[in-house]
């Protein structure tokens, strides 16, 4: 059979002028002519390395890995970078740029001449972000994940990020000090890698191995460890097979790859952003998923992982007792096992001899860490199209509840009046914060999870119901309802709400409800004006007028959809 020719011929086996400057430029690097004849795949290694994005601060050495790897299999890797969004860091909020990034890397794998695609990728926006972006080229890809950091120690304590919001509770009600807060600050962040609990970045790199697009362990090997740099060599190996075998994107992302990861999300206790990213590289590929899905395929599946914050150890920990493999065992029956992987094999194929070494990390279906796992879709007045809620990570009394709202209108209103002693607030009470939603901020931040008021957390109350439009870090915990659609800032129903309205939170009827007439909603909708956000340039003036809602993914919605590999004209 002939072998098809390869991408990267269109730029780099033209003859004549074309050609001479396609190839010219490239020999500037020492590159010998040999490796422009056609016969070794050019994989390029997306890389999302920035010292702004410490998560990734080490991905130059993962780089040569990769790189090493695709050598020895016969390729030719070529890295180049892409927008890196480091989550600690970027303001108004990392997700307002995901979208963004994604842009920057469908258009530089589309315009460039290569085969296949590794994505280097880490913090919690750089793994959809590249993966959304790629799947809208649809080439022979992979995900190479940064990996966990190692658990902090504080005080003879394993610590991560789940606990920054247990010390600041500490140290807003006096408990910890300035010297201890700022010890505890270095001790958690101790290791190259990102966060170590099972949050937003972890759950991405679970969910890229669930999906089929990661190589077994990718999710769980500790950014520090040196086999992380293996798996990204043998990662450089299988690119070069996959852009052989033409094995793509859309060969691996069907729908039941989809109900594969949010069944696994629901196993270790995953972020809720989850959801969004999931939606959004749904809608690049071409599957049909709903929010409703979320819940419906995450039902009955326990917590299997005993990992923070819905548990009580750290991802490192979790690869020690064996890893994603050993969870995805322990679930093997509900899970689509005949699902192709990059490496070619199945997902069943992948956890045939997958081990438990601690059951104290991992359990089973039968004896599970918590009964209630995955995702909770609910749906009412308040929120028509959707909110979600995390039932692991929440407080079991609070899952039905009846209280009085008190209402922020904003993310400033928030800061400005949550401490105030004459706060009318009680531990009774439902925190409602409004313009935190996709448009409204905009960029839809992690702030869903408020901090108590300080006169609560003076009770001893460590929880309330918490509504908002808004995200929550995948660290964090707590009984938040988030993602309300449609959001306050284009007139959903939680834009409303006004102080003193009583709301009911029934999680096991997946229902909420803020008690007040329709006639009465009309009364007030009708004097409802959005704020005025002060954007009428830029990319923050596209984000507003092109994001979609929560319940779709929070994309643009004019990237839904795949454009495919094709470039129509050329350069010179």
């Amino acid at each position: 059979m002939k072998e098809k020719k390869l991408r990267s011929q269109e730029w780099y086996g033209r003859k004549g002028k074309d050609g001479f400057i396609y190839r010219s430029w490239m020999k500037n690097q020492g590159l010998p002519h040999h490796l422009f004849e056609g016969k070794k795949p050019v994989i390029g290694i997306c890389n999302t390395y920035s010292e702004l994005t410490p998560c990734n601060a080490h991905f130059r050495e993962l780089a040569e890995a990769v790189k090493r790897g695709v050598w020895e299999a016969g390729g030719f890797p070529l890295e180049f970078p892409v927008m890196s969004l480091g989550e600690c860091s970027i303001k108004p909020t990392a997700m307002l740029f995901r979208n963004l990034a994604s842009m920057d890397v469908e258009e530089s794998i589309r315009a460039n001449p290569m085969d296949g695609v590794i994505l280097l990728c880490g913090c919690d926006k750089t793994t959809p972000s590249l993966v959304m972006g790629a799947a809208s080229v649809n080439l022979p890809t992979m995900v190479v994940s940064g990996g966990p950091m190692l658990a902090g120690w504080f005080k003879g304590k394993k610590i991560g990020t789940s606990d920054v919001w247990r010390f600041a509770e500490q140290y807003k009600k006096g408990e910890l000090s300035e010297e201890d807060f700022v010890a505890a600050e270095a001790a958690m962040s101790r290791s190259r890698g990102h966060c170590a609990p099972m949050g937003t970045a972890s759950s991405m790199a679970a969910m890229v191995e669930a999906l089929g697009l990661a190589l077994p362990d990718n999710a769980t090997i500790p950014a520090a460890d040196s086999r992380r740099k293996v798996l990204a060599h043998m990662a450089g190996m299988r690119i070069v097979e996959m852009v052989r075998e033409d094995l793509k994107m859309t060969d691996i992302l069907t729908r039941k790859a989809f109900e594969n990861a949010i069944m696994v999300n629901a196993a270790i206790g995953g972020s809720t952003n989850f959801i969004l990213h999931l939606l959004a590289i749904a809608g690049r590929i071409g599957v049909e998923l709903d929010i409703e899905d979320f819940d419906k395929f995450s039902t009955n599946i326990p917590l299997i992982a005993n990992i923070q914050p819905s548990g009580e150890h750290f991802v490192e920990d979790l690869f020690y007792a064996g890893g994603m493999p050993a969870v995805m065992k322990e679930i093997e029956s509900i899970l689509h096992t005949d699902q192709i992987t990059v490496n070619g094999k199945t997902i069943g194929d992948n956890i045939t001899n997958a081990e438990c070494y601690n059951r104290e990390l991992i359990g089973t279906m039968e004896k599970p860490f918590k009964p209630e796992s995955g995702i909770a879709v609910l749906k009412g007045n308040l929120c028509p199209q959707g909110a979600v809620l995390k039932p692991s990570a929440a407080t079991p009394s609070l899952l039905k509840h009846r209280g009085r709202a008190v209402v922020f209108e904003d993310i400033d209103d928030y800061k400005k009046r949550v401490d105030d002693p004459d706060l009318d607030v009680t531990p009774e009470s439902v925190l409602v914060m409004k313009n935190v939603g996709p448009k409204g901020y905009p960029g839809m931040p992690e702030v869903g999870n408020m901090a108590l008021p300080a006169k609560i957390l003076a009770q001893g109350i460590s929880d309330m119901v918490r509504i908002s439009d808004g995200r929550m870090s995948g660290t964090g915990f707590g009984t938040v309802v988030l993602h309300v659609s449609p959001e306050s800032a284009v007139g959903g129903n939680l834009a409303l709400v006004e102080n003193g309205d009583w709301i009911t939170l029934d999680v096991p009827n997946r229902t909420l409800t803020l008690e007040v007439s329709e006639e009465e909603l009309e009364n007030r909708r009708a004097s409802f004006k959005p704020l005025d956000l002060g954007y009428d340039r830029g990319y923050v003036n596209l984000f507003i007028q092109n994001v979609t809602q929560a319940h779709e993914g929070v994309d643009f919605d004019f990237l839904k959809g795949a454009s495919g590999p094709e470039v129509k004209r050329d350069s010179h």
